[in-house]
């Protein structure tokens, strides 16, 4: 597990966990959302009995600290640093992992889809002010929403199935395909 707490960081939280005075208080790292686009890393108060079943014990501080399970893979490579400032000072997450988890063999079809979006479709949809995020996942197909110039477009059969499809089925062969839950009735800002 590579994950830091800076030393001013570490003063900073336990100056936090003093001023809560319950006994055996931790901080609990973990990510909402992880492997998407929307993935952020959260840091908050874990009394006592609040850790969750697999969560991992980061040691080496002088208070507790818990790392929730499924967050691991996205917590890989973070920095937890504290600056301070004439405010007083800042406490910052810095999670290169939170929205693009490392796939290996073991990764699940979402973290698959999610990650080729993010690093392949998505870069080339952003030209015509468009992007795709994975809905859901049903029977093995990629459920798909279209947003920003891609709904309304009269081209996105085409980059649905030529394009989306084509790419993801490269990568992921286990997916069956994709399908389109998008309403494409609203052209204000389709880009054809």
């Amino acid at each position: 597990m590579n994950i830091e707490i800076t030393p001013e960081a570490q003063q900073y939280l336990e100056k936090l966990l003093l001023q809560q005075k319950v006994e055996g208080i931790a901080v609990r790292l973990f990510v909402s959302d992880p492997g998407t686009p929307h993935a952020e890393t959260c840091l908050a108060y874990c009394r006592p009995g609040e850790e969750k079943p697999g969560d991992q014990p980061l040691q080496t501080f002088n208070f507790p600290v818990w790392i929730d399970a499924a967050s691991l893979p996205y917590l890989e490579e973070s920095t937890v640093d504290f600056t301070k400032d004439k405010l007083g000072g800042q406490l910052t997450i810095k999670a290169p992992n939170a929205k693009l988890p490392q796939l290996d063999e073991n990764s699940s079809l979402t973290d698959k889809i999610n990650y080729y979006l993010t690093t392949e479709i998505n870069p080339n949809l952003a030209s015509h002010g468009g992007m795709v995020t994975l809905h859901s996942i049903d029977d093995d197909y990629a459920v798909l929403q279209f947003g920003g110039g891609c709904q309304g477009c009269g081209m996105v059969d085409t980059t649905l199935q030529d394009g989306i499809e084509t790419t993801l089925k490269r990568y992921i062969p286990e997916l069956k395909g994709v399908k389109d839950i998008t309403d494409h009735s609203m052209k204000d800002n389709a880009y054809y």
